[in-house]
């Protein structure tokens, strides 16, 4: 599997050579394709050719670029992720109702256990009020277990005055962790052959990446500990970096040991079995998390 992130900063010309991405700035370096995950494009003077971005897309690595501000604003989706395409999708519209409702009553159970776990880590007492909310989860969260937990959390992390709404800091390294995991779940969707816009839960007539959505909330947590964990007096490249290193972090999967970005590889593939075969005791969680490995190239 691929691992490496590789994020461009500077002005640059990339082209293909070889079977290697060849960057070409202040020096010229050569990254073998075979071991890239992600492109990060966060400078607006970086130029790409086409045989690039052709070999980038059939090697389906994703190609994250960056606006004005350096936050990410659009990437690069192949049309043909699978060579069975238009088997899986004929599929993907045939999920069973109550099956999409028994994933999604998995993801979000999943996602408030991680949320209470964090809490946990970090000593909050609000946390045995989110293992009370996992307890009442109901069939397709027709309660909305998640939107309570949600606020509790927060509050819990960031305190008592802090929304998802408001314009800081917190909010933008939030915004720009989550659209990485993002664009990694929609890499996964189009690598197996679905289409991003069909959700289980999301259903979002303007989103693109509704099913995306989905499968990203168990993750969202490892984007929350690492914005948690800064001293956010400003939101630039360093901070971006570490952000984009939780790609490289390390947790446990189906008895294995993997980056974060392969276990959504392998998390994604088990959803797509649940709801192919209507059994999801298929679905695989990350366990845990283990250590941050530093696998990201920076030009």
């Amino acid at each position: 599997m691929s691992w490496r992130t590789i994020v461009i900063t500077k002005r640059a010309k990339l082209d293909l050579q070889l079977g290697f991405m060849v960057v070409r700035g202040e020096d010229t370096t050569k990254v073998a394709l075979n071991e890239i995950a992600v492109v990060l494009i966060e400078s607006t003077a970086v130029s790409l050719t086409t045989s690039l971005l052709a070999e980038l897309t059939k090697r389906k690595v994703k190609v994250i670029f960056c606006d004005e501000k350096r936050n990410p604003s659009s990437e690069l989706v192949s049309y043909y992720g699978s060579h069975d395409t238009s088997n899986k999708i004929r599929k993907q519209i045939a999920w069973r109702q109550n099956t999409k409702e028994a994933v999604w009553t998995e993801i979000v159970s999943e996602k408030i256990r991680k949320q209470k776990e964090l809490l946990e880590l970090l000593g909050k007492e609000e946390a045995e009020l989110l293992s009370s909310y996992l307890q009442q989860i109901a069939w397709n969260d027709e309660t909305n277990r998640e939107g309570h937990a949600a606020k509790v959390y927060f509050n819990a992390l960031f305190g008592l005055d802090f929304t998802r709404t408001e314009d800081n800091l917190i909010n933008a390294a939030l915004n720009y962790g989550y659209s990485i995991i993002l664009s990694s779940f929609t890499r996964e969707i189009v690598a197996n052959g679905y289409i991003t816009q069909l959700g289980l839960f999301h259903d979002n007539m303007f989103n693109q990446f509704n099913l995306a959505s989905d499968l990203m909330e168990p993750f969202r947590p490892y984007v929350d500990y690492t914005v948690a964990k800064m001293d956010l007096h400003q939101f630039e490249h360093p901070e971006k970096m570490q952000l984009v290193q939780i790609l490289n972090r390390c947790v446990e999967i189906d008895g294995r040991t993997q980056y974060l970005i392969n276990a959504a590889k392998i998390y994604s593939k088990s959803i797509f079995e649940a709801l192919n075969e209507n059994d999801i005791s298929q679905i695989r969680f990350p366990e845990y998390e283990l250590q941050i490995y530093e696998n990201d190239t920076v030009f």
